[in-house]
């Protein structure tokens, strides 16, 4: 590439974007908001025991310096001098908790993921403490029911159940953060004056924020016994947070922090009143901008902080519907039942057939997220018959993905009172055509999907180049590029849609209520007289057969 074609590129700026199972570096012009370049790393998630999500943390980081220094010589071999790399943001997985020692910069446990499990004793038991046993005692300050989902119970089952982390709490030599905190601690300079720092959307993701006051709250902290000492400075999302220490960036500010569902509504360019987004990742997550007041929910939803741009800027706030397992869905397909050997097959297995034929998939691996909060839910597949094969499996499990969202829809408009006109989405499913497709016609309003589709890792990079310091980035609503867009309009009738939908319903209604935490028989199994509808039924059968047998003995 010749020099004058360097200097008419302009400033650029990168992205971190740190998902479930991916982590990404991406490079952006900050003039035309064109992708450069980027690359990728799987991330392993460990599965100990049944409903438990763990990631080591220092291979998140490892994955972080691989993409970057990737990039970078990708971008190198382009022409492109490093030099005009100006600013980073990162982009993170939400919720998801990690536990290190400040002085030696190693974890104490391994991450544990949004979608874990293992707290729901402790859920429990922090619900029968509040009057009334209500899990949404502490939702006026927090936006949030009290659920497995959030941090502040993984940090207090981590304080509760592993020896290294009580100790270090104890001595003062623990730091608490999500993924963002992590990250930004170690490529500052981790135990050599490492900035331990988040923003407001990933700390509204822990119970331990207020969101009217935009801090911690000691209330809370007290709720949940956290020494406040351990949390991260709450920052805005758009500020130099402090510089890169090592690699071929050192010396870029990181600029900018957005837990990933704010990043991808301000990617989405979500910045009015009433606009929304709905991002089909691993899971599902719709957001809805409600402007500088937080509005709570009557139907489900979370109250989130969406973005503050800025130190002296207002927060926005945003209704969010979380569902669990969307994208995972398809990775259960190949990796669980083996009916597809990659995620991209799962299209032209469902298109074979066209339809479920009357299968319904509920995925509640996880539970039931918004808008039920449901723990004890489980994933069931029923509506089977003789015809039905794996083809009808993988369009259920489409199917899913859309009825979820509708649902979340659903809540939504209720909340709001305005019904969305369309749906804008992002995200790694939303190249699957078939399911989009399906998305506008269980809707019934038209889809929308940007040309370019890695708006997470975009918003991080606008809020990271606009940042005062940097400002290389202008997020006035004349300087924002225009995005061109694929459209999907509803193809099936209302009717149609209205009857699969209420299918949907029902299936949802016999997945609830399936796990107990009764307590259990000697052997450590639930007994099957722990449920007298199902004992007097038992019992009323033995009779009847020993009574059988004695009749027949009788000779007449």
């Amino acid at each position: 590439m010749a020099a004058s074609d360097r200097i008419m590129l302009g400033p650029l700026v990168g992205a971190i974007d740190q998902g479930t199972s991916s982590t990404r570096f991406l490079v952006f012009n900050a003039k035309t908001a064109e992708l450069l370049s980027h690359h990728q790393v799987e991330i392993k998630q460990k599965f100990p025991k049944e409903g438990w999500v763990e990631q080591d943390p220092k291979q998140i980081l490892q994955s972080v310096y691989e993409c970057m220094e990737r990039t970078c010589e990708k971008l190198s071999q382009l022409g492109i001098d490093l030099s005009n790399i100006k600013a980073i943001g990162v982009s993170n997985q939400r919720e998801t908790t990690v536990v290190w020692d400040k002085i030696t910069g190693e974890p104490l446990y391994n991450a544990i993921v949004w979608l874990d499990l293992r707290t729901q004793s402790t859920v429990e038991r922090l619900i029968n403490r509040t009057p009334g046993k209500n899990k949404n005692h502490l939702k006026h300050k927090t936006g949030l029911p009290i659920s497995t989902y959030f941090s502040a119970v993984k940090l207090r089952w981590l304080m509760d159940n592993v020896d290294e982390v009580r100790s270090a709490v104890h001595s003062g030599r623990a730091m608490f953060g999500t993924i963002d905190s992590w990250l930004i601690w170690s490529l500052t300079g981790a135990k050599n004056g490492g900035v331990h720092c988040t923003d407001v959307t990933n700390a509204s993701r822990t119970m331990l924020f207020n969101v009217h006051t935009l801090d911690w709250d000691p209330e809370l902290c007290q709720f949940f016994d956290i020494p406040m000492e351990i949390l991260p400075k709450v920052r805005s999302s758009s500020e130099i947070y402090g510089l890169i220490k090592s690699g071929s960036l050192t010396g870029v500010p990181i600029s900018g922090c957005l837990g990933d569902q704010s990043a991808a509504l301000v990617g989405q360019m979500c910045f009015k009143d009433g606009l929304a987004k709905n991002t089909y990742g691993t899971g599902c997550f719709l957001l809805y901008n409600t402007g500088q007041k937080p509005v709570m929910s009557e139907h489900g939803l979370l109250t989130t902080v969406a973005y503050k741009l800025g130190r002296d800027k207002p927060a926005c706030y945003a209704l969010e519907g979380s569902v669990a397992i969307a994208g995972a869905v398809v990775c259960w397909l190949k990796d669980n039942l083996g009916i597809i050997q990659s995620p991209e097959e799962v299209e032209k297995l469902a298109a074979s057939v066209g339809t479920s034929y009357g299968c319904y998939f509920v995925p509640a691996f996880s539970g039931l997220y918004a808008p039920y909060w449901e723990p004890s839910a489980r994933g069931i597949i029923c509506g089977l018959t003789q015809f039905t094969n794996r083809s009808h499996i993988a369009f259920a499990a489409l199917e899913a993905v859309c009825f979820q969202t509708r649902e979340i829809l659903d809540a939504m408009n209720k909340d709001s009172g305005i019904p969305l006109k369309q749906l804008q989405v992002d995200g790694g499913m939303t190249n699957n055509k078939l399911l989009m497709q399906l998305q506008a016609d269980i809707l019934c309003i038209p889809v929308v999907k940007p040309s370019m589709p890695e708006t997470t890792a975009l918003g991080a990079a606008m809020a990271a180049g606009a940042a005062e310091g940097v400002r290389v980035w202008s997020l006035e609503p004349e300087d924002l590029t225009a995005v061109t867009c694929e459209r999907f309009e509803p193809q099936i009738n209302p009717e149609e849609s209205e009857f699969r939908y209420a299918r949907w319903k029902k299936a949802v209604a016999k997945s609830m209520n399936w796990e107990t935490t009764e307590p259990l028989n000697g052997n450590g199994e639930t007994s099957i007289f722990s449920s007298l509808p199902l004992g007097f039924y038992i019992l009323g059968s033995m009779f009847m057969l020993i009574g059988a047998k004695y009749i027949s003995g009788l000779k007449i």
